[in-house]
């Protein structure tokens, strides 16, 4: 991180451009408006780059509609009018495939009717929002939290706390992820509910958290502990040092109040990277199962329907890639908004 992003104790100034920094580009006075120099905080500077990147702003109120959406699934099925478990077996024909136009699709239900098991698809959608992004949210916290206190801890301290991280974090990167997740979940759900009993609705999603939080730790822990080790040496850090603060002072209130900036970043970066991870465990069957609403499972069942029913494949498979994609964008954005030296 270069001096212009560290806004910290030391009060280093970030970089900002004629316009931010309240210089008129067409006189070089500055506050010509006003006859007042305008300041502006880091967070004001980067929120004014933000602003004017249109597809961040596209994207982050994509990203805020998913989020009411899911954040609002009681209320949106109590004014649509059907639950994520309501069947509807007289709009299916013998075969189970639902009747009318595009898979179902009515005024009564907007994205039709899945085959087979009769539910309503859009209200199926609007809970497996839900479910994803409550999975991601939670799994991208505690990722972020042991990611931090691991990272600053190995930068700071360095020696061999640096060395024995820095080998655990290559041996978990070296770990299969997708074979431990086949041979660990099933076994994990025999032996808290055996073979014959039915799994409480938040075991999977609790257990897919802790897998989630124990494998992506790793990179915040990288992230943070190269900003720590550019940092440790500064001066304010010293001057702390040599007041007589202690370990938790220097790493909490020192150093990572110059760190919110890249784990912002990651954390914008991890929680879509976290929704395709619980949406592909989902799609094997080792996810979240029934009755819980869930887009990956939704998506492995249309599969089998893809010719006769491929209106059922598609509305779920672009709605977890509209989630997806508008998380990767913004996250870009935020990257680049939070940057002085960019120049978009």
């Amino acid at each position: 991180m270069s001096d212009q992003q560290v806004g910290g104790p030391v009060g280093l100034a970030v970089a900002a451009s004629p316009t931010e920094a309240g210089i008129d580009p067409a006189t070089g006075a500055a506050g010509a408006s006003t006859g007042t120099v305008v300041g502006r905080s880091p967070g004001q500077l980067a929120w004014l780059r933000l602003r004017r990147d249109r597809v961040g702003m596209v994207s982050g109120a994509a990203l805020i509609f998913f989020v009411l959406l899911a954040a609002a699934a009681p209320l949106v099925e109590r004014l649509y009018g059907k639950g994520p478990q309501e069947r509807f077996p007289e709009l299916l024909d013998r075969n189970g495939t639902p009747l009318g136009y595009a898979g179902g699709m009515s005024p009564e239900h907007w994205l039709g009717i899945q085959p087979r098991l009769g539910r309503d698809i859009f209200i199926q959608i609007v809970y497996g929002l839900r479910t994803s992004l409550m999975v991601a949210f939670v799994a991208a916290l505690l990722t972020i939290a042991l990611g931090i206190g691991v990272g600053i801890l190995a930068g700071y301290l360095g020696g061999r706390v640096d060395a024995l991280v820095t080998w655990l974090i290559d041996l978990t990167l070296a770990f299969p992820f997708f074979i431990f997740c086949f041979a660990f979940v099933p076994i994990a759900a025999a032996q808290f509910y055996g073979p014959r009993d039915a799994e409480a609705t938040w075991f999977r999603p609790l257990l897919l958290v802790l897998i989630f939080a124990l494998f992506n730790w790793t990179y915040t822990a990288r992230i943070v502990r190269g900003q720590v080790l550019s940092l440790r040496e500064r001066e304010f850090v010293e001057a702390a040092r040599a007041s007589g603060a202690g370990l938790g002072h220097v790493l909490f209130r020192q150093l990572l109040p110059n760190l919110w900036a890249p784990i912002l970043v990651v954390f914008s970066l991890n929680v879509p990277a976290l929704i395709t991870a619980e949406a592909a465990l989902s799609f094997l069957g080792i996810g979240i199962l029934e009755p819980t609403p869930d887009l990956g499972r939704l998506i492995s069942d249309s599969v089998v329907y893809i010719r006769d029913d491929p209106a059922f494949t598609l509305t779920g498979g672009v709605t977890l890639f509209l989630l997806v994609l508008s998380f990767n964008l913004f996250g870009d954005a935020l990257r680049d908004a939070l940057d002085p030296k960019s120049t978009r």
